[in-house]
């Protein structure tokens, strides 16, 4: 699929890793729909983007929300053949801390927003795509989600978060091996160290420092360089139900 016939639902598009590919899409002639709970950042990144871009206020979570959402992003693209899970939360947590054993609930909402978010998403747009009629390759969509590199080398802390990507990463391949039948193709990003808003709290100097793990470029990782990587999957038809690690070579220490 060329990105500029992209119609594409991106999930935490309203900054980050979301927002990058949102520009991307649209700078490269398709349009897309900023799916984020963020009024104030999707409503702008809306009216820079014109009329190709729409904004919804939506929590992945959410049945209700997401449903609602997706038959709407559907009215405005036409048809939705595109969607980039980027929506996510992080959190570090000890299993057994100095203030105690890791809270359950925090744990639980890192996997219902990071994973079971991911799969609602998923189900919802894949319905809508095996609808749609056939592209020169006999495509009918392409769904790409968002894992970590903490799928793999989870940290101290990480058990809630390396938990929740390792899933991503696991139902990549079943997802894509049952939605082949409806020409609909399925693959998982992992990013490494990235630029992200989570790291805009932190010093200059703190953030170099973590840049300076990465092998090479030894460097935090840029949204647009995430952005590309979606670009590649959506043009090349042969990838499908993988991972793919975007890292740098970077491979996490214990802490």
């Amino acid at each position: 699929m060329k990105i500029q016939s992209s119609k594409a639902i991106v999930t935490g598009g309203a900054s980050g890793l979301g927002e990058a590919t949102v520009r991307q899409i649209i700078g490269l002639g398709g349009k897309a729909v900023i799916l984020d709970q963020s009024d104030e950042k999707g409503g702008s990144l809306q009216n820079e983007l014109g009329e190709a871009a729409l904004f919804l206020k939506a929590d992945v979570t959410k049945e209700e929300e997401i449903l609602e959402a997706v038959n709407q992003a559907a009215d405005f693209l036409g048809e939705i053949n595109t969607v980039v899970n980027c929506a996510g939360i992080g959190i570090a947590d000890k299993v057994l801390g100095k203030k105690g054993v890791h809270n359950l609930s925090l744990f639980s909402k890192v996997i219902q927003v990071n994973l079971i978010g991911t799969f609602n998403v998923i189900r919802l747009a894949a319905e809508k795509m095996a609808n749609n009629e056939v592209n020169e390759l006999n495509e009918r969509g392409v769904i790409i989600n968002t894992a970590s590199v903490a799928a793999f080398d989870g940290q101290i802390g990480q058990a809630a978060y390396s938990a929740s990507k390792g899933g991503i990463v696991g139902m990549t391949l079943p997802i894509a091996r049952e939605l082949a039948r409806y020409g609909i193709r399925v693959m998982t990003i992992a990013p490494g160290l990235f630029h992200t808003p989570m790291f805009d709290t932190l010093p200059e100097e703190a953030r170099t420092s973590l840049g300076k793990m990465v092998p090479f470029p030894p460097r935090l990782g840029y949204p647009s360089e995430y952005a590309q990587l979606v670009q590649s999957i959506l043009e090349n038809p042969m990838l499908n139900g993988e991972t793919i690690r975007l890292d740098g070579a970077i491979r996490m220490q214990p802490k």
